[in-house]
């Protein structure tokens, strides 16, 4: 399980990525395509078409470090229902170690807990 400040925030990208870019042009996707700021600390992830391969860019203060996961059999799950129009959305910690563990979330039901009135629900798909 990945253990990460509650400030820090984890921004999937719903278009697929070139998984041949590295640091500069993923931060350059966070920029253009997210409208985010690539130095601020939070997790960027980018999944490819074929849904086998995810790339997380993040800046850890004194430069920018990439973590990168290519599955030999299978596919990442993104278990939620976005807009057409949406850029990007949001996962929290546990679900995306989940994720990159394999799990399909899509039929995973998410229990009553305590969160701050103005943060963010993800809708899982049932």
């Amino acid at each position: 399980m990945m253990t990460l400040p509650p400030t820090v925030k984890i921004y999937v990208s719903t278009a697929p990525c070139d998984m041949r870019k590295s640091f500069d042009g993923l931060a350059g996707l966070v920029q253009s395509r997210l409208s985010q700021d690539p130095t601020s600390g939070h997790l960027y992830a980018f999944f490819n078409a074929r849904g086998d391969m995810v790339k997380i860019l993040f800046f850890d203060r004194t430069g920018y470090a990439l973590f990168s996961k290519r599955l030999e059999a299978g596919v990442f799950r993104m278990p939620w229902q976005q807009p057409a129009d949406a850029t990007h959305f949001e996962l929290d910690a546990a679900e995306l170690a989940l994720i990159l563990e394999g799990i399909d979330l899509r039929g995973a039901k998410r229990l009553k807990r305590w969160r701050k009135p103005d943060e963010p629900v993800a809708q899982l798909v049932a």
